[in-house]
């Protein structure tokens, strides 16, 4: 591994980390008390701290670094650009090769026919264009009240006004005077948790389509401008849509031309085992927003993009106005435009697709090997993206009292045991890099087994 030079103990690392460092998603009033887990280097699926511990991290970082921490060919790429073109804009129509490459080969690779791309550096900046896309569409073609953009409880589309707002987290709203107007929620598709007794996958997607139907119905079909969903929902807790629910869906939007925005931002470059989640779950979208694997986490960048239909719509428009008048100040930058670049060309060099089909019946049969334990309620997954529900009493569906933070606290064994998983609540979420071997996936459920196996005989 090559670290960064650090002289710093792990005590001094901690006082000025708890000094001067506001953290994202963090409790800032025991972080004090707590202090950060300070990672120092990477190496290939494996990360190191600066005490020199080190973990199999299980979730690809943030569900990002898809090819692991330690790729030399997105070094290079990075430190080729930095020598040669370091910043430039795409403002007032310059551009950049590395943008134009990038642009020509999500195009190629998106799942449905695509016609532009737009850059931004997030997840939450791309939905956060989303948004004003629909909007700025809608006002072009001559519908103005057609504004209302629909989302669904427990959903993650990021943290900027807007995208925040879409998600159906409460914590991400409370207290952010959120959600602003015009973004509304729709039932949670998670088959297990809010099926009624008897009710099969097909039946709950039927009942969950008809609602959306009723909300648009009752909201009017002329103020209703999209419809955004993930295909798995990430940080919600790794939910697999219930079986027909994005053909019923589709089928309710196109009744009354809602677009439909995918939010690929974690499914996208392989999780679910195609290229896109889009084609796994069979999504049709107008709007396509990506981020994290686009450059394996490496730099931050994202990517909207938008078919014909709404381009052509929104190009007329900027033609009225006499600009487009949307964009980033790192929009297309040359050096993140080709990081990605580079981790698409290594993801078909390496065939990484294949590599992830070849893992996944592992993967899967590893984490299904859980249902049946103490306090497993359930398990979910595709592809190379999973998690694990804890439970109070599984056969009943009670939940853990929420004070009692099961899912953190089997995700601190886990991290005792060398290995870092998230909780998200009480679901505990795997999603380890695409380039993991066949060996270190034994290696990850070997970790994994160790804290479970103390979670079952201490926690109570």
């Amino acid at each position: 591994m090559n670290a960064i030079p650090q002289a710093a103990t792990h005590a001094e690392n901690a006082a000025h980390d708890v000094a001067s460092h506001l953290h994202p998603f963090t409790n800032l009033a025991t972080h004090p008390q707590v202090g950060p887990l300070v990672i120092t280097r990477g190496d290939g699926i494996f990360v190191e701290d600066d005490q020199g511990r080190r973990y199999l991290e299980a979730m690809s970082g943030l569900w990002c670094a898809s090819l692991g921490f330690s790729n030399a060919r997105l070094a290079k790429a990075g430190s080729d650009a930095l020598h040669g073109l370091p910043y430039y804009h795409t403002f007032n129509g310059r551009s950049n090769p590395a943008a134009i490459a990038l642009a020509d080969k999500l195009i190629a690779l998106a799942p449905v026919p695509m016609s532009k791309v737009f850059f931004a550096n997030s997840g939450s900046e791309a939905n956060d264009s989303a948004v004003k896309l629909v909007w700025y569409y809608h006002n072009a073609i001559g519908k103005p009240a057609k504004k209302k953009i629909i989302a669904r409880k427990n959903a993650y589309h990021g943290v900027t006004v807007a995208a925040a707002s879409l998600s159906g987290l409460v914590p991400n709203h409370r207290d952010f005077d959120l959600p602003i107007d015009r973004i509304l929620h729709v039932d949670c598709p998670h088959h297990f948790r809010y099926a009624e007794p008897g009710e099969t996958e097909e039946d709950f997607a039927s009942r969950l389509a008809d609602n959306l139907e009723k909300r648009i119905l009752e909201e009017g079909p002329d103020t209703v401008g999209a419809f955004i969903a993930e295909p798995v929902m990430g940080a919600g807790g790794v939910l697999v849509p219930p079986a027909t629910y994005f053909e019923k869906v589709q089928k309710v939007l196109a009744k009354y031309d809602v677009l439909l925005i995918a939010d690929e931002v974690i499914c996208g470059y392989g999780r679910t085992g195609e290229m896109f989640g889009s084609t796994t779950f069979g999504l049709k979208p107008d709007i396509l927003t990506s981020a994290k694997a686009l450059s394996s986490g490496y730099v931050p960048i994202s990517a909207v993009m938008v078919n014909e239909k709404v381009h052509a719509a929104i190009a007329a428009n900027s033609g009225k106005i006499g600009t487009f008048g949307h964009g980033f100040t790192y929009s297309g930058h040359p050096v993140a435009c080709a990081i990605a670049l580079e981790t698409l060309k290594v993801y078909e060099d390496e065939n990484i697709l294949a590599h992830v089909k070849s893992l996944v019946p592992q993967f899967q049969k590893a984490l299904h090997g859980y249902e049946g334990r103490k306090y497993v309620g359930e398990v979910r997954g595709v592809g190379l993206i999973a998690a694990i529900e804890l439970y109070a009493d599984p056969a009943q569906r009670v939940s853990f009292d929420p004070a009692k933070k099961a899912g953190a606290r089997l995700a601190e064994l886990a991290l005792a045991q060398g290995l870092i998983v998230r909780a998200m609540g009480d679901a505990i979420a795997f999603c380890p890099a695409l380039i993991t071997t066949a060996a270190e996936m034994d290696e990850l459920f070997v970790r994994f087994e160790r804290a479970m196996t103390i979670f079952e005989e201490t926690f109570a």
